[in-house]
């Protein structure tokens, strides 16, 4: 039997818990490894270069976002819809998405490199950029933008290798890129003292080593699937199911990146520079524990994909239910930290007394909702996994657009700066809320419709 099909077979049969520790374990330690790399990064910057460094940072989070929603539009996507393909039993199709994926990668990414590059500045000015702190700013997106090809060739294909029934290698990408970006963190910022710059340079270097690596599988005999060059050409029908179902991630990144805008707008008129810094330190934090809970979608979003195309539904639910359990317990431990060590947390990026009060207060507010944001996140992805990317969008933007922007315009007029680290959590409450609604009359509509118990 083909490791192709012993794949398949796993997907279609073995133990649903096993299969999430199998496929979920690899995917949580290469996301945590890969967040713990870039909180390196912050740590680094904040202790080696200074406060409003790491201000500097900040501002360059809607930028990267920006930059990794296109490269999420077409690596989560393929992914997807490549898993939904095998549980139809369809390997031609299969390594058709493969191949134009890549193709599609490369023409979108150039394009949206060259229109960062034209308008770098003006954009990092509209971001909340200062005097004080747009010229890190500018230091570090000038070689981060030419990287970004790197970064979502990496972040794609390494979904699309796990999807296809490699786990394990999948976190190997993950492993390596760490590594290399830490120890060149290091090296760059505290030997060479290139500040900001060195740690732009260690990204783009560890994402080039990513993306060699994952590329490299997919022209290897053993490989599940491969790259053929008759396929490199863009069917039209390829494109639109690919990009249907990467709009939802795509779309929640696009929304991320305009609220961080808003975000930086607003912490800067109601506590400065060092708000802005601040909110870099607690998006360190958070997002290490929403970092975890991708790395559970990445795993159970193939289990889920092939089931859902070989119609076994009831392995399908099964696999949302452990994914909702251990989504709820993985954010509830954020909980605990955020809540009774925030002070601990703000002194691991700064030595500096006044950034650390305030990011100290932040972070205890923000997490307030973490114990029920896991069920959001999940059941977000569970769609998206299934092809139903209409309402994995709408999941995705009620916690990034339609909550939290609403929140940010109303809530700092009355408290002031506090208002706006209350936004988070308050967008995620209502987010839940309308996320547990959704699932609910789905699940039934779907049951009675498909006659399941």
């Amino acid at each position: 039997m083909s490791k192709s099909t012993t794949a398949n077979h796993q997907l279609a049969t073995e133990n649903i818990g096993k299969l999430i520790w199998t496929y979920s374990i690899p995917a949580i330690i290469g996301t945590v490894v890969m967040s713990l790399y870039n909180i390196v990064d912050r740590i680094f910057i904040g202790q080696g270069v200074g406060p409003l460094a790491i201000s500097g940072l900040a501002l360059t989070f809607p930028f990267t976002i920006l930059l990794m929603a296109f490269g999420m539009l077409v690596g989560a996507g393929s992914a997807a819809r490549i898993s939904i393909t095998l549980g139809e039993n369809n390997i031609e199709k299969a390594e058709k998405i493969l191949a134009n994926a890549l193709t599609l990668t490369f023409i979108i990414s150039g394009t949206v490199i060259i229109l960062s590059y034209i308008y770098m500045s003006d954009v990092l000015r509209l971001f909340g950029g200062t005097q004080q702190t747009i010229g890190y700013a500018e230091e570090f997106m000038r070689i981060i933008i030419p990287g970004a090809i790197f970064s979502a060739l990496s972040f794609g294909f390494n979904n699309i290798m796990r999807a296809s029934g490699y786990p394990k290698k999948a976190m190997y990408t993950m492993i390596i890129c760490a590594i290399i970006n830490v120890v060149l963190d290091a090296i760059f910022i505290f030997g060479f003292h290139w500040g900001i710059k060195g740690a732009a340079m260690a990204t783009n270097i560890s994402y080039l080593v990513g993306t060699v690596w994952v590329l490299s599988h997919f022209m290897q005999k053993n490989s599940n699937l491969k790259f053929h060059a008759h396929n490199f050409k863009l069917e039209k029908e390829i494109v639109v199911s690919i990009v249907s179902i990467g709009l939802s991630p795509f779309s929640m990144q696009l929304a991320t990146s305009f609220v961080y805008v808003l975000v930086n707008s607003t912490l800067l008129h109601y506590g400065g520079d060092l708000a802005i810094g601040a909110f870099g330190i607690i998006n360190s934090v958070n997002t290490l524990i929403v970092m975890i809970i991708i790395g559970l979608n990445q795993g159970t979003q193939p289990i889920i994909g092939y089931n859902f195309g070989a119609k076994n539904y009831g392995r399908m639910f099964k696999t949302l239910k452990y994914g909702v359990i251990i989504g709820t317990c993985l954010t509830t431990l954020g909980y605990l930290v955020g809540t009774f060590l925030p002070h601990f947390m703000a002194t691991l990026f700064t030595r500096d007394i006044a950034l650390q009060g305030i990011a100290a207060k932040a972070l205890h507010i923000s997490v307030t909702m973490f114990p029920i944001i896991g069920f959001q996140i999940v059941v977000t992805n569970f769609f998206q996994s299934i092809g139903k990317a209409k309402i994995s969008i709408f999941l995705s933007l009620t916690r990034q657009v339609l909550f939290l922007i609403p929140c940010l315009l109303l809530l700092p007029s009355f408290y002031g700066l506090e208002g706006a680290w209350m936004s988070m959590p308050v967008s995620d409450g209502l987010s839940t809320v309308v996320t547990a609604v959704t699932i609910y009359f789905f699940v039934k509509k779907f049951k009675q419709k498909n006659r399941l118990s």
